[in-house]
C-alpha cells in the first residue's frame, strides 16, 4: 500500500477493532497469531520494500494508494502461486532462505506494477509511458543502453517523432526533459553502485556514460548533492564497513 487510509481487517463486522501495534507486541520470529490456532482459516502474509529516499517518489507517484488483484483476474493465479512459495520459504529453514524471499517479494512486486498497468487505461508518469509506442520505445532504449551517448535526436528518431514533439510528449508523460531523466537515471544507479564497498569510483562512472571521473563526479554532485566518494565512505559508514 503506498500511504493508505486507514482500514480495518476482519473475518467479520463485529469485533471492535483494535490498534494493530497491540498485536506486534506478541510477535514471534516475525509472526503474529490473532485467535486459538485451533480456529486459524486465514494466513496474511506481508512483504515491505525500502526504497532509498531519493528515488522513492519515482515509484510512489505513479500508484495508487491500494492494487487489488482479484481471484478471476489473469494474474490471480501466477501471484497466489508465488504468495504460496513465500509461505512455503518463510516456514522453512533451508539454505539460501534469505536470497529466495528476496527475489520472491521483487516478483511479486513486478506483477502487481503489471497488474496496475493492466487494469488502468491511462497510467500516468514512466509506468505509463513504458507501455506506450513512442515515450515507451525511448524509456527501453536508455534503460538498456544506459551507458550510450545519448542525443536528443538519437530518442526522437526511435520514438518515431520529431525533437520537439518528442520533448514536449516526454515530458508531459514523465514529467521531466529527455535527458534531464538520462541523468537522473544514470545517478541513481550509480548511487546503488557506490554502495558496494568493492567498487571504485571509476567504475560507475564508466557504466554510466562519463569518460572521466571528474565529469561524473560533477554530474554526481549536481544531482545528488555530494561527490562520489564522499557518498560511497558514508554508505559504507552506515553500513558499518568504515
Amino acid at each position: 500500500m503506498n500511504n493508505p487510509p486507514s482500514y480495518t481487517l476482519a473475518g467479520t463486522l463485529d469485533p471492535a477493532p483494535v490498534r494493530a501495534t497491540a498485536f506486534h507486541e506478541s510477535e514471534h520470529d516475525g509472526e503474529v497469531r490473532i485467535g486459538a490456532k485451533a480456529d486459524e482459516d486465514t494466513y496474511v502474509c506481508c512483504i515491505d520494500f525500502v526504497f532509498e529516499e531519493a528515488n522513492t517518489s519515482v515509484l510512489f507517484d505513479v500508484l495508487p494508494p491500494i492494487v487489488l488483484v482479484r481471484a478471476a483476474d489473469p494474474r490471480g493465479a501466477l501471484l497466489s502461486n508465488l504468495s504460496a512459495l513465500t509461505v512455503a520459504e518463510m516456514e522453512s529453514a533451508g539454505v539460501g532462505r534469505t536470497l529466495v524471499l528476496e527475489h520472491l517479494a521483487q516478483l511479486i512486486l513486478v506483477h502487481m506494477l503489471r497488474v496496475h498497468a493492466d487494469q488502468t487505461d491511462r497510467p500516468v508518469g514512466w509506468l505509463g509511458a513504458l507501455v506506450e509506442d513512442g515515450i515507451g520505445a525511448a524509456l527501453r532504449a536508455m534503460h538498456a543502453d544506459v551507458g550510450r551517448r545519448w542525443t536528443l535526436d538519437d530518442l526522437a528518431a526511435i520514438s518515431h517523432m520529431s525533437r520537439s514533439a518528442f520533448a514536449a510528449a516526454f515530458k508531459a508523460k514523465v514529467g521531466t526533459a529527455p535527458l534531464t531523466y538520462l541523468i537522473e537515471w544514470r545517478m541513481s544507479l550509480a548511487r546503488d553502485a557506490l554502495r558496494s564497498d568493492t567498487r571504485s569510483i571509476s567504475e560507475p562512472a564508466a557504466a554510466t556514460g562519463y569518460e572521466s571521473e571528474s565529469a561524473f563526479s560533477t554530474a554526481f554532485r549536481r544531482v545528488v548533492g555530494s561527490s562520489p566518494r564522499y557518498f560511497r565512505d558514508e554508505a559504507r559508514q552506515q553500513a558499518g564497513l568504515g
